[in-house]
């Protein structure tokens, strides 16, 4: 496993006081309570611009842009098998991933699973088993300004071939030692090749950080 990676310790408490002012927006009934914590929350996406030298609306749009109390953002990649090799598509970077984004409010993570590989390789597929949860900071780059947990889904394929689309550009059967250049903020060569393992094993107990 790789070791987590390193952060500022300006960009820990820049998210901390975003988590903060979220929730406090969200609870506080007081409207002077409410100005404070919304001024909390503009100091903490500027921290966040100043330290990441991005526009400041762009990180108010990805770092603020929820209510309620804070909590990470669910990503799911499925791991496809066919002939012994793994499903990856090619993103519009040129390159590669897993199948997978973001989970929608309006879905589970099965059905979301199948429905972002639908979207990105034109395949239908039967999730069996969930392989892993992990903290994508322990294992991802770069770290991100919210927290996210990556979900990672045995599947089946069930008919359907590759489509054009407005995410990637091409799909392809690989196998692990002939991997493409992998796009290593969605998943990295350590990622697939425990999704390998979990389709190789007789029984496997789901992995968790």
């Amino acid at each position: 496993m790789r070791e987590p990676a390193q952060t500022s310790p300006w960009l820990d408490w820049a998210v901390e006081l975003q988590a903060l002012a979220q929730a406090g927006l969200y609870y506080s009934k007081d409207p002077f309570d409410q100005e404070r914590f919304q001024r909390i929350r503009d100091i903490s996406a500027e921290m966040m611009a100043h330290k990441t030298a991005l526009p400041l609306e762009t990180v108010k749009d990805l770092f603020c842009g929820e209510t309620g109390y804070q909590t990470p953002k669910l990503d799911t990649r499925a791991a496809v098998f066919q002939d012994g090799k793994i499903l990856l598509v090619r993103e519009t970077s040129g390159r590669w991933s897993l199948p997978g984004g973001w989970v929608d409010v309006n879905v589970s993570v099965l059905e979301n699973t199948a429905k972002e590989v639908r979207e990105e390789a034109g395949l239908d597929v039967i999730p069996q088993r969930l392989i892993a949860v992990q903290d994508r900071e322990k294992h991802n780059r770069p770290v991100y300004a919210w927290k996210v947990c990556k979900l990672f889904v045995l599947c089946a394929p069930a008919g359907g071939e590759f489509r054009p689309n407005a995410e990637t550009t091409a799909s392809g059967w690989f196998s692990l030692g002939d991997l493409p250049p992998l796009a290593e903020e969605k998943n990295t060569a350590e990622q697939v090749r425990m999704c390998f393992e979990a389709r190789r094993a007789e029984t496997w107990e789901t992995l968790f950080d």
